[in-house]
């Protein structure tokens, strides 16, 4: 898939992607495999992109963010984002523990996050035909309907992602591999 999916820069990329992959290299201090992968499609990358601005605005905290990013990348069994998110989680200040609960699929430590991530566990595994009940334990951790909405989003945005990298077969960047997963076992790579 290799040729495909080419890993492009600003001189490779479709003209129409070249702005945002600038936007992104600025935003991160690099280029992004997932972003150079997202370039052959540039609508594709510019949603992706538009989407995480939208995603950062909302009121989940950037550690609540991180964990709806992971629980939806690690029940897609994305390799690529759980290790970058993992990374992204790191920096955003989620306890340790609670990141490698997420990557290994146990109970987070921190209730409401534990909430938090099995609603949008919920939302995955059911397209969105959530039970009432995992709706009840999501609001009686104490969030609110609009942060139900707010999952969707966060769900949205990585499925962008998660199903770009496994068409495309996107390898985890050097500067996430000391938090590289595999989807096989559950736990690092």
């Amino acid at each position: 898939m290799q040729t495909q999916f080419p890993y492009h820069d600003t001189e490779s990329a479709p003209d129409a992607a070249v702005p945002s992959l600038q936007q992104a290299e600025q935003r991160f201090g690099m280029l992004p495999n997932l972003m150079r992968k997202m370039a052959t499609a540039p609508a594709l990358l510019d949603a992706y992109l538009a989407l995480g601005d939208l995603f950062e605005q909302t009121s989940l905290s950037p550690a609540e963010q991180q964990v709806v990013l992971l629980t939806v990348s690690r029940e897609n069994r994305c390799e690529y984002c759980v290790g970058a998110h993992s990374v992204l989680a790191d920096m955003a200040e989620v306890p340790k523990e609670v990141t490698d609960a997420l990557r290994d699929g146990q109970p987070l430590p921190d209730l409401r996050l534990e909430a938090l991530s099995r609603f949008t566990a919920a939302v995955v595994e059911a397209r969105g035909w959530v039970g009432e009940a995992e709706m009840d334990a999501f609001l009686a951790a104490g969030y609110g309907p609009w942060q139900a909405l707010e999952v969707v989003l966060g769900v949205g945005m990585k499925t962008l992602s998660n199903y770009t990298n496994h068409i495309a077969g996107t390898e985890l960047d050097d500067l996430f591999q000391h938090r590289a997963w595999d989807a096989g076992t559950g736990g690092s790579a």
